[in-house]
């Protein structure tokens, strides 16, 4: 196998549960994918807590740390920076990033409203710099054969389509009131943490979104104090101090797609809840057509339900297995079975990114992406307020799926 080597400087902000998973995907890419002569080179690793940046050089491997992210900006080896620092401040480290000529793969909500995440676009555009946006789930082998299969038609005319997120990482009342449920700190609630995830998927599987009409909750409406950095919003808190929950735990939309994508004129709905008892982490989609549907959810990850076809002497679903024939599946499994994860995910995603940045295919989810989620969040909390219908400006640039 021939390959043409290729050293790409990493820096790391923010050295959490996510900056761990997105170092450790940097490391696996040459492993994976070693035809792309790709090779990342932990440069640099920032976190304001000093027990982090110890944990990123001598776990790791980064060869420097600091508690200053701007000097992993500001450091010459350093090409591409990894943004996995807290929502609230994605805007300002994203705009340095850019400002600096770094390209950067950052966990979304990109920005806590559309105009900052907008005002990230601007600064990467005006940069030129690749970015790549945490939407993992679309990497999913069998999620890109569904995709495959509806923009080849074999699901006939798209009709409608189901999406929804529940996870009950909140669903304890006394779980932490961590900065997810600040308001200034995270900008919405579910919306933004998983009715976007949601959101993404049906764009990158059907096509763009044209309208929305939704509705918002807030089950629990205070929790017990957390001192920020002290914990996770997984931790359980008893008889603490209580304060305000700021924005929504469960939020539900009808929706209308566009006429750009394989599901022109489709309708549907979205569904996410942070405070659902069962689901754990219930990411699913369903496509209906006229020829045929498909059903897929991320607990059962390595598994697509099918049915093509009205009138075969078999009805029902197919559970269709994961195979080297469906994504990016063959560089982790030699045949159906066995299963990928989660961190599997994560590393397609880096080597997507690191693609782009090295002159390939830009396969790769973008800021445009971001902007588009995030144009769905503000139309859905606008809706949920006047209870109107609220309508979508295509967004150029982003990878949802289409028919040109």
């Amino acid at each position: 196998m021939s390959t043409t080597a290729r050293t790409v400087g990493v820096g790391l902000i923010s050295v959490g549960w996510m900056g761990q998973l997105h170092s450790r995907a940097y490391r696996d890419v040459p492993i994976v994918y070693p035809e792309l002569g790709i090779t990342p080179k932990l440069v640099i690793a920032a976190d304001t807590a000093p027990s982090r940046v110890e944990f990123a050089q001598n776990v790791l491997g980064f060869a420097e740390g600091t508690t200053d992210y701007r000097e992993v900006l500001a450091h010459p080896d350093v090409e591409v920076v990894s943004i996995c620092a807290p929502n609230f401040l994605h805007a300002e480290i994203g705009i340095a990033a850019a400002k600096a000529g770094k390209h950067f793969w950052i966990e979304k909500p990109v920005g806590r409203s559309y105009s900052e995440t907008a005002a990230i676009e601007d600064a990467a555009t005006e940069a030129g710099v690749i970015t790549s946006i945490g939407y993992n789930y679309r990497h999913a082998p069998a999620v890109e054969h569904a995709r495959t299969l509806i923009a080849d038609g074999r699901l006939g005319r798209i009709t409608n389509v189901r999406a929804s997120f529940f996870s009950g990482y909140a669903n304890e009342p006394n779980g932490a009131l961590s900065w997810r449920f600040d308001r200034e700190l995270a900008g919405s609630g579910v919306l933004a943490d998983l009715f976007s995830h949601a959101s993404d998927l049906c764009q990158y599987v059907v096509g763009p979104i044209a309208e929305i009409n939704a509705l918002t909750s807030t089950v629990y409406t205070e929790r017990p104090k957390l001192e920020m950095g002290s914990g996770t919003h997984f931790a359980v808190i008893e008889n603490g101090d209580m304060g305000p929950v700021e924005n929504e735990d469960y939020a539900a939309a009808l929706v209308r797609f566009g006429s750009e994508g394989p599901g022109s004129g489709a309708v549907g709905t979205i569904e996410a809840s942070r405070v659902i008892v069962g689901p754990e982490c219930g990411y699913q989609i369903e496509v209906y057509g006229t020829e045929g549907s498909v059903k897929w959810d991320f607990e059962r990850m390595n598994e697509l339900k099918v049915c093509l076809g009205r009138a075969n002497a078999e009805q029902g679903y197919t559970t269709v297995n994961a195979s080297p024939k469906h994504g990016d599946y063959s560089r982790f499994q030699p045949g159906p079975g066995n299963a990928l994860g989660f961190d599997d995910l994560k590393t397609i995603e880096a080597k997507k990114f690191l693609l782009a940045v090295s002159g390939g295919p830009q396969e790769n989810s973008n800021v445009h992406d971001a902007v588009s989620a995030a144009a769905i969040v503000t139309a859905a909390e606008v809706s949920a307020a006047s209870g109107q219908w609220q309508k979508l400006d295509d967004i150029a640039g982003t990878t949802a799926s289409r028919t040109a």
